[in-house]
């Protein structure tokens, strides 16, 4: 039975102090703390952290609908001429989107688990304190296990948490072709922990995510093939950049580049006065991961163009110095391979 000689009521027994007030007896002050106060107190604070919860649950929605968006616009892409080319761009730009989704909603799971975890902690705790539980114990034990965790797993945690971000701003997913420092590759898998990649050699990397410092996403909405074409300097170059355009142009209007070339190309003009040779530069915006395959086309395209117009793409030569006798002979500009057997070549 409860003890007449001590305080009926501790301090913050509410309603112990008021039915004290009311029946000016301690044991039913006491009683009704038991039966009323301390369920009282339990069941606000389990009302308390479900509202609390569910607060947070909204704003871990609000952030995933806005992450479905992304954090770029989508695929950048031209309007095709036929059937096949629209639902084939509509099944992409679909799939693209699925993805995404999918990646939210799985980055918005993990929130949610993670604050209901968290919750339960803290509401729990409280509970047993309520009950009348020493709680210093439980604090004392969870402190030191988590700065053991803290020294013992910091690089796991780091990973963890830029996955997390890497995963939620949507920077990478699988089948993109990314640089992220130490390796260059198509990304095979993503998790909260490791980035897996297979470079061109077809090894595979394994990256931790929180040693990836930057990525560069060479197939994220769209990409663009830039070739350099190197011509002699006695050719015009007027003319020459006048082929470039006719070229690109060409492939811009072809069917079979319809939704693969989605801007018009763009010949920028010389780039470089190298020691043999004039560079002049053709810009091509494409469709994600075509601007190898395009860079190559028009390469192919403007080689048979140049050998068709006579526009001669250099080759290497060099100087060389014919010594007939004691006295030296003025430089003669000619090809390497022409060179006679006697000659004796100064670098």
């Amino acid at each position: 039975m409860f003890s007449a000689t001590a305080a009926p009521c501790e301090e913050g027994e509410q309603t112990c102090e008021v039915a004290l007030d009311l029946f000016g007896n301690d044991t039913v002050a006491q009683v009704a703390d038991v039966i009323i106060g301390k369920p009282l107190a339990v069941t606000v604070l389990l009302v308390l952290g479900l509202l609390v919860r569910w607060a947070l649950h909204k704003v871990v929605d609000r952030l995933v609908a806005s992450a479905e968006d992304g954090v770029l616009p989508d695929r950048v892409t031209r309007l095709p001429k036929r059937g096949k080319a629209v639902h084939a761009v509509a099944a992409r730009d679909a799939a693209t989107q699925t993805r995404r989704v999918q990646r939210a909603k799985t980055m918005g799971d993990l929130l949610k688990s993670v604050i209901t975890g968290i919750l339960v902690a803290i509401v729990g705790t409280m509970v047993l304190s309520e009950l009348g539980v020493n709680i210093a114990p439980i604090i004392a034990s969870a402190g030191i296990v988590g700065v053991a965790l803290g020294f013992g797993a910091q690089s796991l945690v780091k990973d963890f948490l830029s996955g997390i971000f890497m995963i939620f701003e949507d920077q990478y997913g699988v089948g993109d072709v990314v640089d992220v420092g130490e390796a260059t590759g198509t990304i095979e898998a993503v998790s909260l922990r490791v980035t897996r990649l297979r470079d061109l050699n077809g090894t595979v990397w394994y990256v931790p995510n929180g040693e990836i410092l930057r990525v560069g996403n060479m197939s994220q909405n769209w990409s663009r093939a830039v070739v350099d074409v190197n011509v002699a300097y006695g050719e015009d170059l007027v003319r020459v950049q006048e082929v470039l355009r006719d070229v690109s142009h060409g492939m811009w209007e072809d069917d079979d580049f319809r939704n693969v070339v989605i801007e018009e190309p763009e010949v920028t003009g010389v780039e470089v006065l190298a020691a043999d040779s004039v560079t002049l530069r053709v810009m091509v915006k494409t469709a994600p991961m075509e601007q190898w395959g395009v860079a190559r086309e028009l390469r192919q395209r403007i080689k048979a163009r140049f050998d068709h117009e006579g526009i001669e793409i250099p080759f290497a030569q060099r100087v060389v110095w014919h010594r007939d006798d004691e006295k030296a002979q003025p430089p003669v500009a000619a090809d390497a391979d022409a060179a006679g057997a006697d000659a004796t070549e100064k670098v």
